[in-house]
């Protein structure tokens, strides 16, 4: 099993960038500005990734974001972030950006996107994507204003458009990603991760979501289970990042099976990793430890991306050969 899961060619569709910086590299960077809101220690920020819940947990990573100034820092930790997904047999990946939470703080989106670019230009071998999002809880207005940084900034890499934070009522978003799908850009909403199936109907009727972030409510309503099945729509599951943010009591509880038993199109995640101390390869560790064909989860990967029908094809073909 570990020969298998390091040789198949992976995609990371749900891995945030902000939540995938490290204890050490944090610590640098708020070395760097003098930021005094983080633990004083590499050892102490490991400790602090601890949630008590979801709530804990947006606040920890807002807090962490903050330590990420200038172009250097973007770059750094895009290039930080590639390699660490590259040395994962990661052949394509898309990353979300919490763009949202870089405007609040007055941190120009060129800053930003010329940053994370030049971060993802030196790693080799992986095709990288942004999905900048923007906190839901903090308003359609913040939706508006980073959607608009987006279309006047954002590189040819931006394939999508998405929101997280704080699970709050999607419909008041509807606006923001009609403008976002009449740009081109993808719907890729979280939805459903502990708030329940009502998130995911709102984020599928209100926001035309193409993909759904973690969804694991959806097992709540058997009707939704069937839309969902029916129409193919793509759900990205993080097995560690539903225990370590409470949403799930337990690894061996997680409903991961279930949801590929049904039918769905699961595609699997790491999330946040550095802050759930887990990676890619840990994930599909737990996947086989409950059981699920990992080689069906590498394939949703690709079949549920933006990848090019190329790159698909490629990927999907060297899956086959393996097994």
């Amino acid at each position: 099993m570990e020969s298998l899961i390091a040789a198949l060619p992976k995609a990371e569709l749900h891995v945030h960038l902000e939540g995938s910086l490290s204890p050490a590299l944090l610590f640098a960077l708020a070395r760097k500005h003098g930021h005094t809101g983080v633990p004083d220690s590499v050892e102490a920020v490991e400790r602090w990734y601890e949630f008590r819940d979801f709530p804990h947990f947006i606040e920890i990573y807002r807090t962490a974001g903050e330590v990420l100034v200038d172009e250097e820092d973007f770059a750094a930790l895009a290039e930080d972030v590639v390699r660490t997904l590259a040395a994962q047999n990661v052949r394509y990946a898309e990353l979300s950006l919490s763009l949202s939470d870089h405007l609040v703080r007055g941190i120009a989106p060129e800053v930003v996107f010329a940053g994370v670019e030049a971060g993802r230009a030196r790693v080799p071998g992986i095709e990288v994507r942004w999905i900048p999002d923007f906190a839901g809880d903090r308003g359609a207005d913040l939706g508006e204003r980073t959607l608009d940084a987006v279309l006047e900034h954002g590189p040819s890499s931006v394939v999508g458009f998405g929101v997280g934070g704080i699970e709050v009522d999607r419909e008041p978003f509807a606006a923001v990603f009609g403008r976002a799908r009449a740009a081109g850009l993808h719907s890729v909403p979280h939805a459903g991760e502990n708030q329940g199936p009502g998130r995911v109907w709102s984020a599928l009727r209100a926001l035309g979501a193409e993909r759904i972030g973690h969804g694991i409510d959806s097992l709540q309503d058997p009707a939704l289970m069937a839309e969902l099945r029916d129409r193919r729509i793509p759900v990205d599951v993080s097995p560690t990042s539903n225990v370590r943010t409470r949403a799930v009591a337990a690894i061996g509880e997680h409903p991961l099976p279930v949801m590929l038993d049904a039918g769905l199109l699961v595609t699997l995640n790491s999330d946040d990793p550095t802050m759930f101390g887990t990676t890619l390869t840990d994930e599909y560790r737990a996947a086989a430890g409950l059981g699920v064909d990992v080689v069906t989860l590498a394939r949703h990967g690709f079949e549920a991306s933006f990848a090019s029908p190329e790159l698909k094809a490629e990927a999907l073909a060297e899956i086959d050969e393996l097994t």
